[in-house]
């Protein structure tokens, strides 16, 4: 089964300037923009935003 671009892997990025990434996919239909969630960075060791990046 090919993967198709409607729902692409990407990167999620720790705000706190830890270096730490999630990886998972999104929707591009339903979310168009980048996505920004609220994930645990355990360097940091607390919960910060973590923002798509390309």
């Amino acid at each position: 089964m090919a993967r198709n671009e409607v729902r692409p892997v990407i990167k999620l990025r720790s705000t706190a300037r830890t270096g730490y990434t999630y990886v998972t996919r999104k929707n591009r239909r339903n979310d168009p923009d980048r996505m920004v969630l609220r994930k645990y960075d355990p360097v940091a060791r607390r919960h910060v935003d973590f923002r798509e990046e390309r």
